[in-house]
């Protein structure tokens, strides 16, 4: 906000966006959805069979691409962390090939794990059995994380998204970064410590406290609720 007011005349702040989008009491308006794949449903009914905290959501969003060696290094950290998990992997995920896991990790983690390909990142989110999330960092995924109180990990891809890793990691206390030649023990590591480290536990916290405040913005008379109430005004008059 500091450096776009710069060379901006006018901000308006009004996010978390969706929240205040939740809001709205129209079926036709709420109906109206941004995904670009189709969701599957299932996923659901499963999440509801896992313990609260206990399950890893794991989505690089509907742009973000990786090479097969680095989706197998994912996949054998995921294995290896010994938590249950919920994969986003859409067709597309690897770069000139499909996502096909070795048939060994399907097998190995077949009873903790649910590999989809698209879902509805809110709802997951807001599921009691959530504990974490492993993101490339898009935007709309680090708020989406926050108003649903789930810390981090970081692989942020392109655009905004290293930006979004460093406050997430360095500025909030948040999220832990993996680096981009993703190697299967960091992300056992991440991951074990996410879930039951002490800076999993912190991370925990410091989200929370970032819930409350997104919580308090976009409710009527809340600063995100007063800045949208200023755009319109001066769009319409």
């Amino acid at each position: 906000m500091n450096s776009l007011s710069s060379i901006l005349h006018s901000l308006y702040p009004i996010g978390p966006l969706h929240m205040l989008a939740n809001q709205i009491d129209d079926e036709k308006l709420r109906a109206i959805g941004s995904n670009f794949w189709v969701e599957e449903t299932e996923y659901i009914e499963w999440l509801n069979s896992k313990e609260p905290n206990s399950v890893v959501y794991v989505n690089f969003g509907s742009i973000t691409v990786m090479t097969s060696e680095q989706l197998i290094e994912f996949a054998w950290g995921l294995a290896d962390s010994g938590k249950p998990f919920l994969w986003i992997a859409r067709p597309d995920l690897v770069v000139g090939d499909s996502a096909i896991l070795p048939q060994e990790f399907v097998t190995q983690t077949k009873d903790r794990s649910l590999i989809a390909s698209w879902c509805c990142q809110e709802q997951v989110l807001n599921h009691s059995s959530i504990g974490g999330f492993l993101t490339h960092s898009g935007w709309n995924s680090i708020l989406e994380s926050i108003c649903a109180g789930v810390p981090m990990i970081s692989w942020p891809f392109f655009a905004e998204q290293q930006t979004n890793c460093r406050y997430c990691c360095s500025e909030w206390g948040i999220g832990m970064e993996i680096d981009n030649n993703v190697k299967r023990n960091e992300v056992e590591k991440l991951v074990r410590e996410l879930m039951d480290g002490e800076k999993g536990k912190q991370m925990k916290e410091n989200v929370k406290n970032l819930k409350s405040k997104a919580e308090e913005a976009y409710k009527p008379g809340g600063c995100a609720w007063k800045q949208l109430d200023k755009l319109i005004s001066e769009v319409l008059f």
